[in-house]
């Protein structure tokens, strides 16, 4: 299986701006984009559950996407560029979203559930990043 949108042309800034459109349909009520230098590293939401604002972050790894990519032979010497990596790493985010809002819109799943590893807690990072800094947390006493 070849990686996912890896000839897309959409620049990042667009696709950002797609999956902002698609959080606000489901009630987002603020959105944040950091930067890792010139790329968007990662993109921040809230939204209101049950009378509390929660917020989560979805992270880019596009320096994973470049690793593959350089090692992949479908994909050629032009589309090897980080420049390239990072819109593929953010059509493949848009791509998951916009899935897992399938699922919500047909109420197979809550939006709290299709996000709960991108929850971000009181220290700052998010549940996937807390568990991976302490995988004891996932251990239940019997």
């Amino acid at each position: 299986m070849s990686l996912l949108n890896y000839t897309t042309k959409k620049e990042p800034s667009d696709t950002i701006s797609e999956i902002q459109q698609m959080l606000v349909e489901y009630g987002v009520n603020g959105v944040l984009t950091e930067y890792d230098g010139r790329a968007v590293s990662s993109m921040s939401f809230k939204i209101n559950i049950d009378g509390n604002d929660r917020m989560f972050k979805m992270p880019c790894n596009w320096r994973g996407v470049h690793e593959i990519m350089k090692n992949d032979p479908k994909c050629g010497p032009k589309l090897r560029t980080e420049e390239q990596a990072i819109r593929v790493a953010w059509r493949i985010i848009k791509n998951w979203i916009e899935s897992q809002l399938a699922m919500v819109e047909v109420n197979m799943v809550t939006v709290p559930q299709v996000f709960l590893p991108y929850t971000v807690m009181p220290n700052g990072l998010t549940l996937t990043e807390n568990i991976e800094k302490n995988p004891t947390l996932l251990l239940k006493q019997v």
